[in-house]
């Protein structure tokens, strides 16, 4: 009986985490092919088109190494600067906020979201610090290329 309790809890467990990645994927895949939300991002540009642009232009940077470490930086820091970033816009003035450096990605004006705003805060932070890690042109770094619009 215990056990059989135990199984029933363990399952119910197992599908909820399941059915919350599904979604989880579902919704970045639906968000990613849908047009930038950044300013500086050409009209219409899907943050697909982005990535695959930017995987282009990081071939041609002279030395390759320094625009596959950016692409690798992105992929490793990414995730981790996009969850913060998004905690420290809902929640000023807390923990986090208090150790984060202020940073023009971190958005304004969401504090204290719903819960179910929270998938959308958080894709456009993903958007804005890919722009800012391999598509903004600055005088520094590895300069790639202009993103340019993939047809």
């Amino acid at each position: 009986m215990l056990a059989g309790l135990f199984h029933f809890i363990w399952k119910i467990i197992f599908n909820l985490v399941v059915i919350f990645i599904c979604a989880g994927l579902v919704f970045v895949c639906y968000k990613a092919n849908q047009p930038m939300d950044v300013a500086d991002a050409p009209k219409g540009m899907t943050y697909v088109e982005f990535i695959q642009d930017r995987f282009n232009a990081a071939q041609t940077v002279k030395p390759s190494r320094c625009g596959w470490g950016m692409m690798l930086s992105l992929a490793a820091l990414g995730p981790i600067y996009s969850v913060v970033y998004t905690v420290v816009a809902i929640h000023p003035d807390g923990f986090l906020d208090k150790i984060t450096a202020p940073d023009p990605d971190i958005p304004t004006g969401v504090e204290g979201a719903k819960w179910y705003e929270v998938p959308d805060i958080w894709w456009t932070v993903v958007e804005r610090l890919s722009w800012t890690m391999v598509g903004e042109q600055t005088s520094f770094g590895c300069n790639f290329r202009p993103a340019a619009n993939i047809d």
